[in-house]
């Protein structure tokens, strides 16, 4: 192997470049957003399930009740701790968070996802 030493200069090449975005972007990310909740959602003692699981499992949850609903024609759901709720995004979820630029639109656009929510939904008009 007579060309050992340009081989290994250029994986060396190669890997600090593959690594460079990571060193470039080290404690640049931004914070995650503060969401605004209404009075209604302050008020309350708690949403549908913890907000733990709602921040990270509220869309299996929607999907969930889509299915059950749309599929089956079952509109109540019962929490983990025995609640009885409508199975219903315009009614059940945005009863408390209504403002759907500040609640909604701020973590999914921050993470950049794309809910398919709004495709048969209509939200309520924009609370200022």
């Amino acid at each position: 192997m007579y060309d050992k030493g340009k081989i290994v200069t250029g994986l060396v090449i190669f890997f600090v470049i593959l690594a460079f975005p990571f060193w470039y972007n080290r404690g640049a990310m931004a914070p995650s957003p503060e969401l605004e909740l209404t009075d209604r959602a302050k008020q309350a003692e708690r949403c549908i399930e913890d907000t733990a699981y709602m921040t990270t499992e509220h869309m299996q949850l929607l999907d969930e009740w889509r299915n059950a609903v749309v599929r089956d024609g079952n509109r109540l759901y019962v929490s983990e701790d025995g609640t009885e709720y409508v199975a219903s995004l315009s009614d059940t979820c945005m009863d408390c968070h209504s403002n759907k630029a500040d609640f909604c639109d701020r973590c999914h656009d921050y993470v950049l996802a794309d809910p398919y929510c709004w495709d048969c939904h209509t939200y309520p008009e924009e609370n200022n």
